[in-house]
């Protein structure tokens, strides 16, 4: 009966010291990783391409400005559209006449800001998709892990920085356009209104900085190694071995 039970207790024993060997490097990953995180991810990236995309349509409608229809300019004829790269009539009968500006030194200031900071929040972001695909969960292009969640946050912080560039000139645009429709040196001929456009970057700009919020998010913690455990074997009471 003794030396049964003393067997047993060395099986133990060497049973809790080889678990003990293999597990010493055994790390568990931190908590919030997996599906989740992975469709936060696809779910920020897909919100900054949705933005990018309105990005690209402010930047090509001539939809900034358009004819406040006010007193006289009720019964108008015309329609003018004015955008980044080109004005348009539409008259009565529904034609439409575009040119594209002679000058870009000719056009407000406003305007002139708006192209340059529109183009520069289009390539940002698309720098940002980029790094979404290259680090996202789903995909193979980096290895390492660690890797992989800093070039997520960078692509959290290209589109955080697309969705200001464009925020700044929508704004600028808007509030020139309020400010001008309620100055009263100018003629209603003069004055215009709130283009589609301008909601539209409104909303792109929005999805940016969601998107780019939602990956930033996901930025790991310093100790990102996760934690070690740790298993000690039982000590035996002396008298086991009597």
């Amino acid at each position: 009966m003794e030396l049964n039970r003393l067997v047993d207790a060395r099986i133990c024993d060497e049973l809790f010291s080889l678990a003990q060997t293999k597990c010493k490097h055994f790390t568990c990953a931190p908590a919030g990783t997996g599906l989740t995180s992975s469709g936060l991810q696809i779910l920020a990236t897909a919100l900054a391409v949705f933005g990018w995309l309105g990005d690209i349509i402010i930047c090509a409608l001539p939809l900034w400005k358009v004819t406040a229809f006010i007193g006289t300019n009720i019964v108008t004829a015309q329609t003018f559209w004015e955008g980044l790269w080109m004005n348009c009539v539409q008259q009565s009968t529904g034609q439409m006449q575009c040119k594209v500006y002679d000058s870009m030194l000719a056009l407000p200031q406003d305007l002139q800001a708006a192209r340059a900071l529109v183009i520069i929040s289009i390539l940002v972001t698309f720098l940002g998709i980029l790094l979404a695909v290259a680090g996202g969960k789903c995909t193979n292009c980096i290895d390492e892990r660690d890797a992989k969640a800093k070039v997520v946050v960078a692509a959290g912080v290209f589109f955080l920085v697309g969705g200001v560039l464009c925020l700044i000139p929508v704004c600028w645009c808007a509030n020139t356009v309020i400010s001008d429709f309620y100055n009263p040196l100018l003629s209603e001929a003069q004055k215009r209104e709130l283009g589609a456009s301008l909601f539209i970057g409104w909303g792109a700009s929005g999805l940016q900085i969601i998107g780019g919020a939602l990956l930033c998010c996901q930025c790991p913690k310093s100790d990102g190694r996760g934690y070690s455990v740790k298993y000690s074997a039982p000590r035996s009471a002396p008298g086991a071995y009597v």
